[in-house]
């Protein structure tokens, strides 16, 4: 069982991080949290969570403890596999996920894309009791300055329109946030053109 990977980062995109590690590299699926996390780092320590299968082995990882802890109790949950779970932690920070699940919010889970009422409602009666158990210590942020109007405006125009063309708006803003922190000169236009490649 692998515990964590250490190594230099090869590539990076927002759902994928290759690690090279000993001159082996790993292709690890990450949530948007831990993309965050990882951006305009050389090296990196994830926490890996191993999926064998018959026809696949796929590594996820985390840039903490938490997140990894909440990703399984995610799959423990009937009808939620590895990547639903990964989608909802990138439509939430594990403190927010937390939050909701603890506050019986059904609405704010299904507007992750793949979650029904029946699976919100799964997943909050099962991991009600469990999830205050991780004593997060706080969410990550994206931004550590308050963001300015013409920041606002553009992430809440991409937002909207994201959401017009059928995504939901809590992953689309986070790709947007993102994409913003990154470079926050994209116009509008940009951010859109730039979400959808990795919506």
């Amino acid at each position: 069982m692998i515990e964590y990977l250490r190594g230099k980062i090869a590539e990076l995109e927002p759902a994928c991080v290759v690690l090279d590690v000993l001159g082996v590299g790993y292709s690890i699926n990450i949530s948007l949290n831990s993309y965050t996390a990882l951006q305009g780092r050389e090296e990196a320590k994830l926490y890996i969570y191993e999926s064998i299968r018959e026809d696949a082995w796929v590594l996820y990882g985390f840039a903490t403890k938490e997140e990894r802890a909440l990703f399984v109790l995610l799959t423990s949950v009937s009808g939620v596999g590895g990547g639903t779970a990964r989608m909802i932690l990138s439509a939430m920070t594990p403190q927010e996920l937390v939050t909701t699940i603890e506050a019986d919010d059904e609405r704010s889970l299904q507007t992750v894309k793949g979650i029904g009422k029946r699976t919100a409602q799964r997943i909050i009666v099962e991991l009600r009791d469990k999830v205050g158990a991780l004593h997060l210590t706080g969410s990550q942020k994206l931004r550590e300055s308050r963001p300015d109007e013409e920041y606002l405006q553009k992430e809440e125009e991409a937002v909207g329109a994201l959401t017009m063309l059928g995504f939901a708006p809590a992953p689309s803003r986070k790709i947007v946030d993102v994409l913003l922190h990154k470079d926050s000169t994209l116009s509008t236009e940009e951010l859109i053109k730039h979400a959808l490649k990795e919506m």
